[in-house]
């Protein structure tokens, strides 16, 4: 559980040193896409019914507290992308020289969110997964080609791949978290539901259709749904 959100990081960073610029920027668009109807897919097939069907709430008005919470956490991911300028869906826009402590922290913030759905649904590990490899290939591609040094720039990745799990123990192990689980989770289903949909948006060229990319749509919406 805690492995593999850290793997998928340092997997999508270690492919960029084996391929061409050319290469990252056609991989990386049919990638996010793939990754973004799988992420969305997990989060309507899977986590959306979880929130309505095993909650303590029995009345209309309590139960539009969940709607609430999932709209705050698209206001809350909207908010974060102004500091992140989109990090979380593929847009990277480094300084030359100096690290991206700002795009760090909320990347982070954004990570360490996303931590707290895993421990919901075992379904949800695998989306963060697929999530995170093409995320941590257009982050790693993008320093690499500014002037920041090389140890920084692993230190980035090291701090960073370590936020998802962190955010995973801290929901498995703390007490008082547990009383508000239910907001919570419905908060980091907005997040999601916003990072995801974005990503399916923004990597459509031009708005042309694309046969390859409704492809790789329809293979991760079937993949999410039979498992």
């Amino acid at each position: 559980m805690y492995l593999y959100p850290f793997l998928a990081v340092i997997i999508g960073s270690v492919i960029v040193l084996f391929l061409s610029k050319k290469a990252i920027q056609i991989n990386s668009q049919l990638t996010l896409a793939f990754s973004g109807a799988f992420l969305l897919s997990i989060t309507v097939f899977d986590l959306l019914p979880s929130l309505y069907t095993e909650n303590i709430f029995n009345n209309k008005s309590d139960q539009k507290l969940i709607g609430l919470m999932i709209m705050i956490g698209i206001l809350f991911q909207v908010i974060l992308e102004f500091f992140s300028k989109g990090a979380e869906h593929g847009h990277i826009n480094a300084d030359n020289d100096k690290l991206p402590w700002i795009l760090l922290v909320s990347l982070s913030i954004h990570a360490f969110i996303e931590g707290f759905s895993i421990r919901l649904d075992q379904n949800i590990l695998y989306g963060i997964f697929i999530h995170k490899i093409p995320i941590a290939f257009i982050i790693t591609a993008s320093l690499l080609s500014t002037k920041i040094k090389k140890y920084k720039i692993l230190l980035f990745i090291i701090f960073f791949s370590a936020t998802t799990p962190l955010g995973t123990f801290i929901s498995n192990n703390s007490n008082q978290l547990l009383k508000y689980s239910l907001l919570i989770d419905s908060l980091v289903a907005g997040v999601l539901l916003h990072v995801s949909t974005t990503i399916l948006f923004e990597t459509s060229e031009g708005h042309k259709f694309n046969l390859v990319k409704i492809s790789l749509i329809t293979g991760a919406i079937i993949l999410a749904y039979f498992l």
